[in-house]
């Protein structure tokens, strides 16, 4: 996956895919922003804190799309609806509003008290209850 997110973030910020690589591993051990932007130019090629900083946001973004598309899977796993071109589908989009787009018509559609009442049965009650008043 790091190697997916580094090939994405070479190429949406346009910065060489060494110093993405180089960088990304320097933030999975737990190295903090300005710490590698001082210490660690010749691992990064010299990037700078906002380039640095851009390529973390970038990877926390891709991380959340991960996460999201995980949920997206296994909603639409336990409809059984999920197909493998579906599935494939999802695995190479990495835009979250076109991956929304494609969860849309899979949604769970929201429960009204209403629904959830006429689901324990109670709807005849309540016809009687109305027939009552009148």
């Amino acid at each position: 996956m790091n190697n997916l997110f580094a090939t994405l973030i070479s190429q949406s910020l346009n910065i060489p895919y060494r110093q993405v690589e180089a960088t990304l591993g320097l933030l999975a051990d737990g190295c903090t922003i300005p710490f590698i932007s001082r210490y660690r130019k010749e691992a990064t090629g010299g990037l700078d804190e906002v380039q640095i900083a851009d390529i973390a946001t970038q990877r926390e973004k891709l991380e959340e799309i991960a996460r999201r598309k995980d949920t997206i899977l296994k909603t639409i796993e336990e409809q059984g609806k999920l197909t493998d071109e579906l599935r494939q589908r999802i695995a190479d989009t990495w835009n979250p509003t076109e991956l929304e787009d494609i969860y849309l018509p899979y949604r769970p559609k929201r429960r009204t008290r209403a629904q959830v009442a006429k689901e324990k049965g109670l709807e005849p009650f309540a016809q009687f209850l109305l027939s009552q008043a009148a």
